[in-house]
């Protein structure tokens, strides 16, 4: 059943306003966020029809961030989540792009490695590979369902460069998929954040000294696929034990706390001299039904990144109108509102209610919860 949020808020104009990303020019600045729906059911985790039909209904999006894709094999820790390291896979992806572009859209693809917080069932039996041999405490969902994360492997350097090598390839893919740029996942819990984090990363290498490094190399050999600025980074500074799903450890080792925050002050200020198009950032988890993004938290790294920012994660369209209108982000990005939305861009232009998703369709299965939400008549 759906159920509908009032529309009451008033507050669309700055979001119906054109932008530039970099070299990612948009007609709007309503960003539709990276959603995992586990939809990639066939053989060799090919995007299908299916995608192509969802993305499609959603082109009127500034921007689209595709779901996160896998940039290899030993990348994968999730069901169902399309890749982009075979050629069969970017076939698919070029359906994907090809429909979005016809009907005017902008879609860009998120490259993803969970790392540690992978299980060896996803793995053939093998351990997952981390910066260090520390379990992360977190639960990973496999095809026999939830299961507690592992100790891993430490990565040896050798791993750790074939990791960069995958996430340049896999941008090159991408770049030959028809797709209009790239984002790199560096957010929750998957590898790049556990290089970041200096609770799971205990290395005495280079990698461990200068916990960035990783995500640094990386960023450099996304962005060498592509001619200006077509590199988004996705960041979350402010991941808690409340962003993670039930089981994870007492000890939870993403805390957002002033020393890890000061880390990614000195990141976010080394990213802005990079050749970007934009910093994707999500604010902290909110913990009530009347809470509401902190601007200052965005503020922060408005002042530090020299580049475009998307904001993300609890916005509606007034907070969103109003964290653009503040100056203090560039675009405004919405996960589970584009779920039940196809439509969103519209609903906030017009002031129309927004569906709520169904959250037993989020994740697998078929067309139901994923191509059937309607398009709203009218006032």
């Amino acid at each position: 059943m759906i159920r509908h949020d009032q529309g009451s808020e008033t507050g669309a104009g700055p979001l119906l306003r054109p932008v530039a990303l970099g070299d990612l020019e948009m007609p709007n600045r309503v960003v539709m966020a990276p959603l995992t729906r586990g939809r990639a059911s066939g053989p060799g985790l090919v995007p299908a029809d299916l995608h192509a039909a969802y993305y499609g209904q959603r082109a009127a999006a500034g921007l689209i961030v595709a779901e996160a894709a896998w940039v290899g094999e030993g990348a994968i820790g999730f069901p169902g989540v399309p890749g982009i390291f075979t050629e069969r896979q970017v076939e698919g992806w070029r359906r994907v792009t090809d429909v979005v572009h016809a009907l005017g859209g902008r879609i860009v693809l998120q490259l993803w490695h969970t790392g540690a917080h992978s299980h060896p069932d996803h793995l053939g039996g093998a351990r997952p590979g981390g910066p260090s041999a520390v379990d992360p405490g977190e639960v990973c969902w496999t095809a026999e369902g939830p299961k507690a994360t592992v100790t891993p492997r430490e990565m040896t350097r050798a791993e750790i460069e074939r990791a960069v090598a995958d996430f340049g390839a896999a941008s090159a893919r991408a770049r030959r998929a028809g797709f209009d740029g790239v984002e790199v996942a560096a957010n929750g819990t998957y590898l790049l954040a556990q290089f970041l984090n200096p609770r799971l990363n205990r290395r005495a290498d280079g990698y461990g000294t200068d916990r960035a490094r990783l995500l640094l190399e990386v960023v450099d050999a996304v962005a060498a696929a592509w001619d200006g600025r077509r590199t988004g980074v996705r960041l979350s500074p402010y991941w808690t034990v409340h962003d993670t799903a039930p089981g994870a450890r007492g000890d939870y080792p993403y805390t957002a706390d002033e020393a890890t925050l000061a880390d990614y002050d000195a990141l976010a200020a080394e990213l802005g001299t990079r050749p970007l198009a934009y910093l994707h950032l999500r604010g902290r988890a909110l913990t009530g039904p009347d809470a509401a993004p902190d601007l200052d938290e965005f503020a922060r790294y408005r002042k530090l990144f020299d580049g475009p920012l998307i904001a993300n994660h609890g916005f509606g369209r007034d907070s969103g109108g109003a964290v653009v209108e503040a100056g203090i982000a560039d675009a405004v990005s919405f996960g589970r509102a584009f779920i039940a939305n196809p439509d969103l861009v519209a609903r906030f232009a017009l002031g129309q209610s927004t569906a709520r998703s169904d959250e037993e369709t989020h994740y697998g299965g078929g067309a139901r919860g994923y191509l059937d939400y309607p398009i709203c008549p009218g006032p």
